[in-house]
């Protein structure tokens, strides 16, 4: 027989060496994506009223722990800004807005909505209240406050045009934000004097700013409708989400927060 090279050898075995290599390599990535797999879950994306931006990553978080396999993200904004994305059929799968018009008025597009929340509304003003403004009253264009609202298609905004017209005030804001965290940012910077917010906003800011109560005989409620979407590629488990809203650990999670009860 031939004799066999030192160099046909060496192929050989740097060949058998790479088997051996790349064998259990193969089986181990396999198994890796496997694992991998199963370990995603569900993702879901809720399109969510920016007075929420606080209370819902409190709610995500608990959310995660008792369902470990899905993970729950937002996307903060204005509710008529969420309403025409949902419009749009902007890939989602619940939503969660500040009034019931909103809300409404996507007929078709989401599936029966329930109220977790409602919610009052507060003069927010700088830290310490250095205008001494003690109502709605003070806020009327005369006393000369730089104010700042939300535009009237924002629901806070609307909460707040009605307030003030029940009470004959005229306000002459120096802006008008697209959603509440908007205004509550001027006054934080010190851009305006005072500012109409949601109870839960001044509350997520105590070292910046002060809440002036508005009496309920002059104040509005804002209630907080929830309901999965039509395009949704999770609908059971955006169902479930929804409803685990209305039950008692998300509750409790919008009350500390300071929401008021549904």
């Amino acid at each position: 027989m031939p004799r066999t090279s030192g160099v046909t050898r060496r192929r050989a075995v740097a060949a058998a060496l790479t088997v051996a290599v790349l064998t259990p390599l193969a089986a181990a990535c396999g198994s890796g994506d496997d694992s991998s797999a199963a370990q995603r879950g569900t993702t879901l994306k809720v399109l969510a009223a920016a007075s929420l931006t606080d209370v819902f990553a409190k709610a995500a978080d608990a959310y995660h722990k008792e369902h470990p396999d899905v993970t729950v993200t937002f996307s903060f904004a204005g509710s008529q800004q969420l309403a025409a994305q949902v419009n749009q059929d902007f890939p989602a799968d619940a939503l969660v807005t500040a009034d019931t018009r909103t809300m409404d008025g996507l007929h078709g597009k989401t599936g029966k909505p329930q109220i977790i929340a409602k919610n009052r509304l507060v003069i927010a003003t700088a830290d310490g209240n250095p205008q001494h403004i003690t109502g709605l009253a003070d806020l009327a264009s005369t006393h000369k406050l730089k104010v700042v609202l939300a535009a009237p298609a924002v629901p806070v905004g609307r909460y707040s045009k009605k307030v003030l017209d029940r009470q004959g005030i005229t306000v002459q804001p120096v802006s008008q934000e697209q959603d509440v965290r908007g205004v509550l940012s001027k006054v934080e910077l010190g851009e305006a004097d005072a500012g109409i917010v949601y109870a839960t906003d001044a509350m997520t800011a105590p070292d910046k700013v002060d809440a002036v109560q508005v009496p309920d005989e002059q104040n509005a409620i804002a209630e907080y409708p929830a309901a999965t979407l039509k395009v949704s590629e999770h609908a059971k488990e955006a169902d479930a989400f929804v409803k685990w809203l209305g039950g008692a650990q998300a509750q409790k999670i919008l009350r500390d927060a300071g929401f008021q009860k549904p």
